[in-house]
Parts: structure tokens; sequence; C-alpha cells
């Protein structure tokens, strides 16, 4: 089922959704830049409302409305292509991953190894449970923290955990499942910013998995682009599951960002 059939294009986030938005004045770049407030201790904006964060500048986000019975997702290209190589090639040079026991989970009382690489990192003290295993964050670097506060600044939502994954090539794959571990904040949205390979992001429904299906309720394809921005939104990930299945012919590699926010115990 193709996308643009939920899709309500040129869509701005609102105060209902408790985010912030801006609008350029023109297309073309706007060099000026006014300090920000006093309250406002790590973003600046420029003449024309761009947001300006560390060393990420970009253009208020034109975003599109995923929905579905129960699913609320909002997407948009966050990064251009320039900004998203280089964030990509920055990654690359400065992301390690887990290794042994944290790189693998435990499905039905035998361990496997992850399709792909995995990391976290986050607030001191969090981690995050799935499939049997418990993954510890790493403390935020630098160049996490800009990108983690470039979304929180053009979402108004701030997250205290990242899970990184990264697909070497097409046969680098994650399976169905629901982020709805008790580990994370109840409600709270999931920001999920994909960067290379674009890859098929795949929802279905609750009820409409396997052969035993309850009810027949068309699944949801979204490819992911390079610097794009996925908002997960509650309660998608009560009653859809989603995956990223193999797509063989694919050679390049994709790494996925998911900010969370846990709950701090």
């Amino acid at each position: 089922m193709k996308m643009d059939k939920f899709v309500i294009r040129k869509r701005c986030l609102d105060s209902e959704d408790n985010t912030t938005s801006k609008r350029t004045k023109t297309e073309t770049e706007c060099d000026e830049l006014t300090e920000p407030s006093p309250k406002d201790t790590h973003t600046k904006t420029d003449s024309c409302g761009n947001c300006v964060t560390g060393i990420f500048v970009v253009k208020s986000p034109v975003w599109k409305e995923i929905r579905a019975e129960n699913l609320d997702c909002d997407y948009c290209v966050l990064f251009d292509r320039w900004q998203a190589n280089e964030i990509f090639k920055e990654c690359e040079q400065l992301l390690t991953y887990n290794e042994g026991k944290l790189a693998k989970v435990n499905i039905f009382g035998k361990w496997h190894d992850i399709p792909r690489k995995q990391v976290a990192h986050g607030d001191t003290g969090l981690s995050y449970t799935f499939s049997n295993n418990t993954v510890p964050a790493r403390p935020w670097t630098p160049f996490l923290e800009k990108i983690r506060d470039t979304i929180t600044h053009v979402t108004g939502y701030d997250f205290n955990f990242l899970l990184i994954n990264r697909y070497k090539d097409g046969l680098d794959h994650m399976g169905e499942h629901r982020d709805d571990e008790k580990d994370l904040v109840h409600g709270y949205p999931i920001a999920s910013l994909s960067l290379g390979q674009p890859r098929d992001f795949i929802f279905k429904h609750a009820e409409a998995r396997g052969k035993h299906a309850k009810r027949k309720i068309d699944t949801v394809k979204v490819e992911l682009q390079h610097g794009s921005l996925l908002m997960m939104k509650h309660p998608t990930n009560t009653h859809w599951y989603h995956s990223l299945p193999q797509r063989k012919k694919l050679t390049q590699a994709r790494i996925n960002m998911t900010f969370r926010k846990m709950v701090v115990k």
C-alpha cells in the first residue's frame, strides 16, 4: 500500500502537538543571526526564522502526516543532502558499536546475533531492555548532543536516550516489533532520524498480522530518505508493529538514530 494514501502534505507541526514551528520568509539564504533569549541557551535563529543549533542550520521542515487507524506519524526531510552526508561521515568516524553479549538478543531461550550493529547513548544511569537483553547508555558526545538538540528544537520534544542501528547493506534488517517497553515514558513520541541508504519502513496493525489475523487492515509502507525524520506518536506503538525488511539488492549502508524518553528511576 502506497504511503500517499495516508499523507496530507505540507503541514507544519502546531501548538496542539506541543511543538515549535517557524516559517521561512523566502527561499533565499539568510545569513544574519539573532542571539537566543536567556531562556534558550542551546539555539539561535537567523533573520528568516531558520533554526541554528551548533553546527546545524535547518530550514523549517515541511511535515507530512501519515495516518491510519490508531497510527499517528509525522515525516519530514530535516537535513539537506550536504548536511546529511556530513553527519553520516561523522557517524562512520566517531561511533563505536556494541560487541559480545550486548550485540545479541534472546528469543525463545536462544541467543542470536542482532542482524545489524547497535549502540546506545543517553543520560547517566539509563538503559534499554528488549528481547531479554539490557543495553546500557554510553555518555552523550558533543556530536550526538548537537543532533539531539536540533531535533528537540524543531519538534519541541526533549529526549534523554538514543538507540543507534547501523545496517551495512540491504541484508541487515529489523524484525517486526513494537516499542512499548516499560522503560519508555508512556505516550511520548519517538524521533527516528535516517541517514544513508533509503529503506522501506513497514507498519502492520497488531490485529492484521499472520495467518490468524482478526481483521484486514492495509499495511503502511514509508520509504525513509537520507536526512529524514519520522516522529512516531501515541498510540502508534500500541496498535502497530514496525519493521525494516531485507532488501537484498541494496548495497549501501544506513544509520538510524531513534531518540527516546526513558523513565528515570
